[in-house]
């Protein structure tokens, strides 16, 4: 068991790709975590597929390391606001954070929150100014910023007196100085130590733990991760299971399990203020409290922001169904969607009138995506429909959730981007130029409205801008947005793509299907020009005859069809439209495939809304 004193459990908290995992790599190389001939990838705490294809954070996730004999403890945060509920679970575990800020970006919307997170649960900060070989750095500027942040979120003095350290991450330094480049972390260790308080004393003696995170191990089962408040746990230790509503059950600690590195080691005793993993206890979840069987005492359950963003998740009743999935069926889906809702508390299951549908809530459409993502790599078949905002009536009237909105673009970008966020019923709040050339534009945004944005924005900035949205409070309905300019070209029939029938089709618009491809009636193969919709032949052949005349032969050259992964085909739908994903696939689709049923639908949607009028 770890002395109380010797501990410090510390959060590395900041903005999406201001290089949180980056310093937490060469803080476990300094501390002697790794061997001297040992190979070590970039960025290791990102050990997920997905986190290491997007270059983010996903999952929050803890490592340990020794110095100096004492045991620092540390949760490396996503930095995305749509996985905030990752932040606020992490921030559970820890009496301190490390705030990291860009010493160009300076802080933004995402470091808001999670200092606002912070603050409001009294946890001493220590600043760190990240990427101060930047060019464009402007790191004195920038701690002026922090400093307002802090004041506008209401700190007190107490928090206000924080150690402030420059670094570069990548290079593992760490200075105290602006003036004086450091030449390892060890001012930042120092800082941690000395600034950071160890966990407070429990007035209780029994044993008390809150389980913030879930994990699974293939020999031991489920995994319950969480601080020892008071008390002491061993294993082969009863303890009591409270559970949401004050629900009380018997379990055991079969196996316990501390931190060293990036490895769990099996301990034979935890004390207060440590991080452990549990074996033992298969249906425990997020929230859950064990203690001891005795003097059962309850500690205050995990709560997260309310989720804005929803999207209904359906079995694949496609021509194609069945033919590249392992788990087809209604039952895996929605088995595999509440057991997601089980360990991950952002995130809501609901179940619809619908049998084979169900609805999921979230923090964004990037979470709800790798979401599916990961669904669809475990071998599952479904089809999603696009997002859309969680309304609430408040006084009787409509509200919708609005996003703030802050995009660093070049200057000559900036109409271009006004322009754009007019018609999606965007309020520029402020503006301010950050020089170099460079301007920050602050927006809010309906939620609905920035759907589909983020490739409209990269593009009218020639991929220079950047934009990150956070969660910013309710207000009434805006009415209509216009989402897409734009039509489908729908296949009219089931077959295979044809080079003759395509060449002839490209010239309406953007195709999304090469040849070779199997397609069915009403599959989406590409984009219109106009703003209707287009039925199209693409597996039209050409006719054969024994006749052969001069300048009959047409050159067939393609076009490279537009790429539409995930994200892109769920931000491009239209509310008549589904995203089908398969292991192997991903295809958009109408919801209604027959023609006929859709003209039918079109015409019903017109005279109700001759009626409304």
């Amino acid at each position: 068991m770890i002395a109380r004193e010797n501990i410090r459990n510390v959060a590395i908290v900041a903005h999406v790709d201001h290089g949180k995992t980056t310093l937490v790599d060469h803080m476990l190389r300094q501390a002697g975590i790794f061997r001297t001939n040992e190979a070590v990838v970039e960025r290791v705490m990102d050990s997920n597929d997905l986190e290491r294809e997007k270059g983010i954070t996903i999952l929050a996730k803890n490592t340990a390391v020794s110095y100096k004999g004492m045991q620092i403890n540390i949760i490396d945060t996503p930095g995305h606001a749509d996985f905030g509920g990752e932040v606020e679970r992490g921030l559970r575990l820890v009496d301190g954070v490390i705030l990291l800020v860009d010493a160009a970006e300076g802080p933004l919307p995402q470091t808001r929150f999670v200092l606002s997170k912070a603050l409001g649960m009294g946890l001493k900060t220590v600043l760190v100014i990240n990427k101060i070989d930047r060019q464009d750095a402007r790191a004195k500027e920038v701690l002026d910023h922090v400093y307002s942040l802090y004041i506008d979120l209401g700190a007190d003095d107490t928090q206000l007196e924080f150690p402030v350290l420059y670094t570069i991450a990548r290079q593992g330094q760490a200075s105290l100085k602006l003036e004086e480049p450091g030449k390892t972390l060890d001012p930042l260790f120092a800082a941690i130590l000395s600034h950071i308080p160890p966990p407070p004393k429990s007035d209780l003696e029994t044993a008390q733990l809150l389980v913030a995170n879930l994990d699974y191990d293939d020999y031991v089962g489920r995994l319950a991760v969480g601080r020892v408040q008071s008390g002491k746990l061993t294993p082969n230790m009863p303890v009591t299971v409270i559970r949401e509503g004050g629900k009380m059950q018997p379990g055991k600690i079969v196996k316990l399990y501390g931190f060293s590195g990036l490895k769990r080691t099996e301990i034979q005793d935890a004390g207060p203020g440590e991080i452990v993993s549990i074996a033992g206890i298969e249906d425990i979840s997020i929230g859950d409290t064990l203690a001891d069987p005795n003097n059962p005492v309850p500690l205050p359950r995990i709560t997260v922001e309310e989720p804005t963003m929803m999207m209904i998740f359906r079995v694949n009743d496609g021509p194609l169904a069945g033919k590249e999935g392992k788990y087809v069926t209604s039952r895996n889906l929605r088995e595999r969607l509440y057991r997601e809702s089980y360990r991950n508390v952002a995130i809501r299951v609901e179940d619809t009138e619908t049998p084979d549908a169900f609805r999921v809530v979230g923090r964004g459409e990037l979470q709800l995506a790798v979401i599916i993502e990961t669904m669809r790599r475990e071998g599952y078949e479904l089809t999603a429909s696009n997002p859309e905002p969680v309304t609430k009536y408040v006084d009787g009237k409509l509200h919708e959730p609005m996003e703030l909105m802050v995009c660093d673009v070049p200057e000559n970008s900036v109409g271009a981007v006004t322009e754009r966020l007019g018609p999606r019923k965007g309020r520029m709040v402020d503006m301010v130029q950050l020089g170099s050339g460079r301007t920050r534009l602050q927006f809010r945004v309906p939620a609905r409205g920035l759907i589909g944005f983020r490739s409209e924005f990269l593009t009218i900035t020639r991929g220079e801008g950047i934009m990150s949205s956070q969660f910013d409070g309710y207000e009434p309905w805006f009415g209509n947005i216009a989402k897409r300019s734009n039509g489908a070209m729908v296949s009219d029939r089931l077959g295979e793509t044809v080079p003759y029938a395509l060449f002839s089709i490209q010239e309406r618009g953007y195709l999304f299907v090469e040849e070779g491809v199997t397609v069915y009636e009403g599959m989406i193969i590409g984009e219109h020009a106009h703003p209707s919709e287009l039925n199209v032949n693409c597996c039209r052949e050409k006719k054969l005859t024994n006749i052969r005349a001069a300048g009959r032969d047409e050159n067939v050259i393609l076009t490279p069809p537009r790429e539409m992964g995930l994200e892109k085909a769920l931000e491009w739908i239209a509310d008549d439209e589904l995203v089908e994903v398969t292991p192997k696939s991903i295809r958009m689709r109408k919801k209604a495939l027959s023609s006929g049923d859709r003209y039918r639908a079109e015409r019903d949607r017109k005279r109700e809304e001759r009626n409304d009028e």
